[in-house]
């Protein structure tokens, strides 16, 4: 059974006058991992791989793609559904050869490797055309843990800015993207938009022989999650607001938008799919945002991430049952 630890680190009283509380919450899970004795979750894995014209300049670029796709088609466990697209001006199936999702077996991978092995250079590239195919694929399936990988290596250009924002919105909550770029014409902020808007990673690999190593990292730690969603529930005193929520581990992300209401004063903020994480983290405080403190997970802590939180205590009676600077 996976347990969860908060541990918040705040000055908790306020000078004379002062209106604003800041604090790092660290938060860790135990037994979130694959050896834990409950059953794992279920899982879907759709990979979108570039097929544009200029993955084939130099051919290795396509070349480690297609290695680095059959490295983690391999690393799905039995069971685990998946599908591969690729992606150009429009978003095609290269396996299965129908619109769905299908189990990983010896069967499934062989004939999944042979369709990537086939892969040919040619066309343009349209982001979120690729990842509206992988919504609809996920959509058709109840998984639990929902996790695309997206490689590309040039800019977004047969489609718009707003379109993939577009895109996006309609992704977003639905699964978990991490996004790559290989080779030296990717735009780093097209890949951060896609992984802030879908809770995932950004990368850039200017050596496409690291494709292969990255996307079995990546493939592995899809496998490892051990909760499907996890939210961090903030609750604030009456008269207080929340002024952001940001997550600083396993990456830097603005939760602030995301919040679900749960009552006037208590809001969800979606964090995605926890496991085993890394051996430890240390969540430092960013300058102006909260104060110089910070939280350590320790390496028997495992599947840590650290939250930072901040709320504006209200202007009430500093006696009354809203008293500001108190969480």
């Amino acid at each position: 059974m996976t347990e969860f630890q908060a541990e918040v680190f705040q000055n908790q009283y306020l000078p004379a006058g002062g209106t604003v509380v800041d604090a790092v919450v660290t938060v860790t899970a135990t037994g979130a991992g694959p050896a834990r004795s409950t059953a794992a979750p279920t899982a879907a894995e759709v990979i979108m791989i570039d097929c544009s014209g200029s993955m084939a300049s130099p051919a290795v670029k396509l070349s480690e793609a297609k290695k680095a796709t059959m490295a983690a088609i391999d690393t799905l466990r039995d069971g685990v559904v998946f599908a591969v697209v690729s992606g150009r001006n429009d978003a095609d199936l290269v396996y299965p050869n129908r619109p769905q999702l299908v189990p990983a077996n010896a069967q499934t991978r062989a004939e999944a490797k042979a369709a990537v092995g086939r892969l040919s250079a040619a066309g343009g590239t349209a982001i979120g055309r690729w990842l509206a195919m992988a919504n609809t694929l996920f959509a058709g399936h109840p998984a639990e843990v929902k996790h695309a990988i997206l490689l590309t290596d040039g800019r977004n250009q047969h489609e718009t800015p707003e379109q993939l924002a577009a895109t996006l919105k309609a992704c977003e909550g639905r699964f978990v993207c991490d996004a790559r770029g290989v080779g030296a014409d990717w735009v780093a902020t097209e890949l951060l938009t896609v992984a802030s808007a879908l809770l995932g990673t950004a990368d850039g690999l200017p050596d496409p022989t690291a494709l292969v190593a990255d996307f079995r990292s990546m493939a592995e730690a899809a496998m490892g999650k051990g909760v499907a969603e996890v939210a961090l529930r903030v609750w604030t005193p009456a008269g207080s607001t929340v002024r952001f929520v940001k997550q600083a581990f396993p990456h830097v992300e603005d939760l602030t938008a995301r919040r679900v209401e749960v009552s006037p004063r208590v809001g969800d903020y979606p964090t995605g799919a926890w496991g085993s994480e890394g051996d430890g983290t240390r969540a430092g405080a960013h300058p102006g945002d909260v104060d110089r403190r910070h939280g350590t997970v320790h390496p028997d802590q495992r599947a840590g991430r650290a939250l930072q939180r901040a709320g504006r205590a209200g202007l009430g009676d500093p006696g009354g049952a809203g008293r500001p600077g108190r969480r």
